[in-house]
Formats: structure tokens, sequence, C-alpha cells
């Protein structure tokens, strides 16, 4: 995709303010340069400068339990990415654990390898390792060498292969990170777009949300078609902006309300449920959860992922995704294949052929642009 916007992609070029007006907008780059646009899409997630500056925060400022108007979730996550073979590596993509106050997710993304999430309800703050994605250097090797035993001991009596994906993660895989999002009245009733119809906000930059549903990439593509959709239509660009807006706020921060809901019913409400066959849940959040698992699975999940899953604006696209599937299924196997072969040939350089997923700089990738900038609509 890059070698198809070449001389279009500028990086390391982060917007770190801008002034706009009803003929453009000026950009101010942080290597000092200013260069003028017709539109200016703050694209630069969740600490963005451009939001910054639309709203008058001050970047990454913290304030109690809030950071540059957002608010702080209740969760701290470790995560972690190894290749594994393990024995449903093929069959299942996606798990689940949930317990009192804290969730494992672990996911197959491809290449033979794991990403595993422990997202555990602690205080703001409560720092074990590093995340070189907010500006840390990284960890030391004395930073980390306890970390994986640590979230081994916070998911002790667990499913077994908790531990499994946990000892097959290098420490220095390791990072931590906490969580923030943006209230969904936020979302709804501010504006995305600048008082001069000029600048406008996208994906995290105006929408962060919890990683529950999966939806935060999602939604950021789905607000980039509408974006260049409305673009395309107006001839006027405010109207275009204004148009873009419209078209994304309710779904946006409907999102945003549903992934906030289901962590906070981890935090607030779910326990070990009640059972017949042993003592573990007999608190009142016990009894709840127990009551709520038919709920959730007949009713719940199935309207939740019907919403989630409804976006399609282009239309029916008939058999396209089976034969995408199929595609995938193939290159996916023989990908993995190899991973696994190179694993059994030399455990240490297969596990360190990719860095961290929450390392900002993966190897001696440039570090991403903070914004883009469009020419006039027509």
């Amino acid at each position: 995709l890059l070698s198809k916007l070449d001389g279009l992609v500028d990086n390391a070029a982060a917007v770190v303010g801008y002034e706009s007006s009803s003929r453009g907008v000026v950009v101010e780059l942080n290597d000092g340069r200013r260069e003028e646009f017709d539109v200016l899409v703050g694209a630069d997630g969740i600490w963005s400068s451009v939001r910054a500056g639309m709203y008058g925060e001050a970047v990454k400022e913290q304030r109690g339990d809030s950071r540059q108007g957002c608010g702080y979730s209740g969760y701290t996550v470790f995560a972690g990415e190894a290749v594994m073979p393990l024995a449903d590596y093929y069959d299942v993509g996606y798990n689940v654990y949930i317990g009192p106050k804290r969730y494992f997710v672990k996911s197959d993304v491809g290449d033979g390898r794991v990403q595993w999430y422990a997202f555990c309800g602690m205080p703001r703050g409560t720092r074990f390792v590093k995340d070189t994605w907010e500006g840390d250097t990284g960890s030391t090797e004395e930073d980390r060498a306890d970390i994986v035993e640590y979230i081994l001991d916070l998911h002790q009596g667990w499913s077994p292969e908790i531990e499994e994906v946990l000892r097959n993660t290098a420490a220095d895989s390791v990072e931590q990170r906490d969580l923030y999002d943006r209230n969904p009245l936020k979302i709804l009733f501010q504006s995305w777009v600048d008082d001069n119809k000029r600048v406008c906000l996208l994906g995290d930059a105006v929408h962060p949300m919890m990683p529950n549903l999966g939806q935060g990439g999602c939604q950021a593509i789905e607000d980039a078609y509408e974006l260049a959709d409305k673009l395309a239509t107006f001839d006027d660009v405010g109207e275009a902006l204004d148009a873009y807006q419209n078209a994304r706020k309710g779904r946006a921060a409907t999102v945003t309300f549903l992934s906030r809901l289901a962590s906070d019913l981890v935090i607030n409400a779910f326990d070990t449920p009640w059972s017949l066959h042993d003592a573990k849940g007999k608190s009142w959040q016990s009894y709840l959860t127990f009551a709520w698992k038919p709920v959730l699975q007949l009713l719940i999940f199935p309207f939740q992922f019907l919403y989630l899953y409804s976006y399609h604006p282009t239309g029916p696209m008939g058999d396209l995704p089976k034969e995408l599937e199929r595609a995938w299924r193939i290159r996916h196997k023989t990908n993995s294949e190899a991973a696994f072969a190179a694993l059994r040939q030399n455990p240490t350089t297969a596990q360190q052929s990719r860095a961290s997923f929450l390392n900002a700089n993966d190897g001696d990738a440039a570090a991403p642009t903070s914004a883009a900038t469009l020419p006039a609509a027509r």
C-alpha cells in the first residue's frame, strides 16, 4: 500500500499544532516546518495533538484519573507475543478467559504467532514494565525478569492454556499499558470538526475505546471510508466534513459505550459463577454471573455482534468473503508451518524475529506520522 502512495507519505513528521481559516489550514510539524493544506485530518491517536488544539487540551495532561480528556478505565494491560505451535492453533482464533477483576485474551495473529493480553483491574500507574509506545526507552532485563511469573501468579488456578501461553513467552516481549477511553457522550455531542470547517478528527483521536470488542481499528476504517466518500460527494469541504461527522457520531459513540460496558461489568459485577459442584462462587456477583450467562449467550451477544457487523456501505459482497477466507487459510497454514519449523531449528532466533506488538518502533521502521493532510475535495 505504501508503495502506491509514493511521494504522499512523509514519515516521522508529527503534527504539533495548526492554524485554520476559511481558506485552509497551516500545519506545524515537529521538525519546525509549516505547511499549508486544504484539510487536516487528525488521525494521531488517543493523545492527539490535533484534538488538543481543537478542544483546548494539553497533550497527555494528567488530572486525577483523567488524561487529556480521557478517563482511566480501571484496567492496566500486560501483553506479549510469541511463535507457539499450540494444539488448537488452526481451530481456535480467539479465546477469552474471564475471572474476578481480570480477563485474559489469546489471539492467532498469523505466521505461527500468538498474541495475548492480560487485562487486570488495578489502580492507575501500577507499573511493572515500560511501554515503548508511550515514549519509554524500554524496560531493562531486570525490570522484566519476574514479569511472566507475576502474571502467572495472577492467573493461578485458571485454564492450563494460560500457563502454556505465558511459559512460551519471552519476558523481553512483555509490555504494559494503562487503558483509557473517552466518554461516549463527548463523542456524540462534541464536534469532530473545527469552527472553520478545515480540520476533522478520525479514529482513536476522537473515539478511543476499550479493546473488548476488537473495534478500535474497525471504527477507524469506517471513519476513513465515510470521510473519503463525503469528500468525493460534496464540492464544499465544510459540508463534506459535517456530513462525515453526522454519519459517524452515533455509531462510534454506541460502539465505545458497548466496549466500555463490557469491561465495566467484568470489574464491577462479574465473579466466579455459582455452581453446585464447588464453593468458589458465593458472592452476590457470583449469583448474578450465573443468572446472566444464558441471557448473554442467547440474547445480548447475538444482537451486539449483529450491530457491530451491520456496516456494509457498498452492499452485499456475494461469495467474495468465502473466497478470501479460503485463500487466507492456505496462506496461513503455509506461513505458520514455516514459522514452527524455524522454531524447532532455532528457538531463540524464531522468537526474536518480530518485536512486541506494543513496540512503537518495529525494527528500523520509521515512527508513524501524526496526522494526515488532504488537498481540496475536488
